[in-house]
């Protein structure tokens, strides 16, 4: 079954965006490899404001072959993107059939209040968020207020050289070029462990904390190579 999968930048003091509506702080890194990430999904979901931005000129396109749903009480009933389909609420009942007709896991693109709705319906199936180093001071918040608490576990993280911290789920973090050795290590791991995975400048590591596996040890780290690195 397809998940939904709230991932977002934010800011160390937790902003997905500025006063202004800005996103000129998010750090440019260019080893995280945006087209993987995109190609996990087929689905995107969004709030009113953050389609009108898909509707820039200078937005980005979509990647072909992808549905975009818009959850809105405002907009008229119809919407300028063929491939874009308007919902009035959100609820198990509207987002069902959405999840049917996936065949790849679902974006919860944003924003923040859309992502308050979903966790109140109980309707996410994971947080992954990137972590910018910086401090805004104030803006959109992540999960605006007023917002329930609810617990998480840390599934993965992975550490980039720009300081960029993502968590989330595994089959993102996981480099692509190892992605079967780091598979097979999570999986000894145990479902329950938490991986970290840390690029260094000619390896990734990857740190598993002691589980039933390996009973005598605190954690194991295995070091694999770059590609064509020295």
């Amino acid at each position: 079954m397809p998940r939904i999968r709230y991932h977002v930048a934010a800011s160390l003091d937790g902003y997905i965006a500025g006063r202004h509506g800005e996103f000129d702080w998010i750090t440019h890194d260019p080893t995280i490899d945006f087209a993987a990430l995109f190609a996990q999904f087929d689905t995107f979901l969004v709030g009113r404001r953050t389609f009108e931005l898909m509707l820039q000129p200078d937005a980005p396109p979509r990647p072909a072959g992808t549905r975009t749903f818009v959850f809105s009480r405002t907009l008229p009933d119809t919407v300028p993107v063929p491939t874009a389909s308007l919902v009035r609420e959100v609820s198990q009942a509207t987002v069902a059939p959405i999840k049917e007709q996936a065949r790849k896991d679902i974006w919860l693109f944003g924003g923040g209040e859309l992502f308050r709705s979903f966790l109140d319906a109980g309707l996410v199936d994971t947080v992954e968020v990137a972590v910018i180093p910086v401090l805004l001071g104030g803006g959109l918040q992540l999960l605006p207020q007023p917002a329930r608490q609810a617990k998480l576990r840390l599934t993965g993280h992975r550490v980039y050289p720009s300081g960029v911290l993502i968590t989330g789920a595994l089959d993102w973090l996981i480099p692509p070029a190892f992605g079967e050795e780091y598979v097979a290590l999570a999986k000894k791991a145990g479902d329950r462990a938490e991986l970290t995975v840390i690029e260094g400048a000619g390896h990734f590591e990857v740190i598993a904390p002691g589980t039933q596996a390996w009973p005598t040890v605190e954690k194991a780290v295995w070091s694999l190579a770059k590609p064509n690195s020295q």
